[in-house]
């Protein structure tokens, strides 16, 4: 379906972020990029669902029944009309999906329509937390708004500039050829909204930005292109996260599966799903618990923050390596943006060798706001800057609206 330009070129667009038991929504007009309203579908498939919706400074919230996508997506369309954000669903134009895994397929957005949605599909391997509901999302939608375009927003694409050395893994080739095996890397959408930000308001041309949250993944990005990121075939590898291991000996797989008895599958879910933060310490996987706990002397805590803050400093000396240097150094979603105490663990570990000076004042100040938190004689600057991914995927479909591409 080919959009009919408007006489002012302004568009709203739907960005929506579909989860297994969630969908996340950001009613945007474009390209004005005005955030019209906001929300969550939360706890899908259950009796107790939560709804959300935030618009013109209001918040409402409702709890009730959400069985499925479908009615998360009834419930998103309704509130649109009920509370007056728009007069007609037909004010919509498009509607972007983030989908975390685009294989080798797509290096950029791309139009859903059957192909997409087979590749997505048959992708699910590679991505099984995320692609399925990524799907169920878009059916959700089309269903509701069939003669609305919608286009799918890879995670994956902003990684695909990466060269060989930097994505081939060192197995047999015939399984790289065969089974597409390499490093993917995720996060991209957010990685890119950083890069972007970067390069426009930091004037940075070398860029380590740390997506730091219950999933963790850096990026070294040069020219606003990523050369390397951390996490790899499927978002289980890189850093260690809230419940991800992050990258470790392949040997421990086999290892525990002679010693506990579990196969391939049972470890992988562990490795997944009970590991990092809440395997490591036995209390949470949300790192404010984390915090609670050091400051109590939990010693488990404490070691288990240190290993975290050590694998991104780590992941960061070797991504100032890979670049010959940086600029900037950017931390970002929901610990880098509002975790003052792990930033300064990170920090504390490569201030010597890169030259850092931090603002430890500024450090503690930065919570979920854009703040530079070095001093002006570090050698490297490094800023807080909050991700939007939304944005990011609203751009992408009024470009293609307005370059005639949907």
């Amino acid at each position: 379906m080919r959009i009919k330009k408007e006489g002012n070129y302004m568009y709203k667009v739907m960005a929506v972020n579909a989860g297994s038991s969630s969908l996340k929504y950001k009613l945007f007009e474009m390209p004005e990029e005005k955030v019209l309203c906001s929300g969550v579908a939360d706890r899908i498939g259950h009796e107790d669902g939560i709804f959300v919706i935030k618009y013109d400074g209001k918040k409402v919230e409702e709890t009730l029944p959400i069985l499925d996508h479908t009615r998360g997506v009834e419930l998103v369309l309704q509130a649109l009309t009920k509370y007056g954000i728009v007069k007609s669903l037909d004010e919509i134009k498009c509607v972007g999906h983030r989908v975390v895994q685009g294989g080798k397929y797509f290096s950029h957005s791309a139009e859903f329509d059957a192909d997409t949605e087979d590749k997505i599909d048959m992708l699910t391997p590679l991505d099984p937390l995320h692609a399925q509901a990524h799907l169920l999302g878009y059916r959700a939608f089309k269903a509701a708004m069939p003669n609305v375009p919608a286009i799918a927003v890879f995670d994956t694409a902003f990684h695909q500039t990466m060269e060989p050395e930097d994505y081939l893994y060192p197995i047999p080739f015939e399984y790289t050829e065969k089974y597409d095996v390499r490093r993917y890397g995720a996060h991209g959408t957010s990685h890119n909204y950083l890069a972007n930000k970067g390069v426009k308001d930091y004037g940075a041309k070398r860029i380590i930005s740390c997506h730091i949250g219950s999933g963790s993944s850096l990026c070294a990005i040069a020219d606003g292109k990523c050369v390397a990121t951390s996490m790899g075939l499927t978002p289980l590898g890189g850093v260690m996260m809230g419940t991800r291991t992050g990258d470790m000996d392949p040997s421990v797989m086999d290892y525990l599966a002679t010693c506990t008895g579990k196969d391939v599958h049972e470890l992988y879910n562990i490795f997944n799903k009970k590991s990092g933060f809440l395997g490591m310490t036995g209390i949470s996987n949300d790192t404010r618990d984390i915090e609670d706990a050091v400051h109590k002397g939990n010693e488990r805590a404490i070691v288990a923050s240190k290993v975290f803050a050590r694998r991104i400093a780590d992941t960061i000396g070797s991504y100032f390596v890979r670049l010959g240097g940086a600029d900037l150094i950017i931390f970002s979603a929901g610990i880098g943006e509002n975790a003052p105490y792990f930033r300064k663990l990170i920090l504390d570990d490569i201030k010597e060798a890169l030259g850092l000076v931090i603002d430890y004042e500024a450090n503690e100040k930065a919570r979920g706001i854009e703040m530079v938190i070095s001093k002006p004689e570090s050698k490297i600057k490094v800023v807080v800057i909050p991700t939007d991914e939304e944005v990011m995927i609203a751009r992408d479909c009024y470009t293609r609206i307005v370059n005639g591409r949907i």
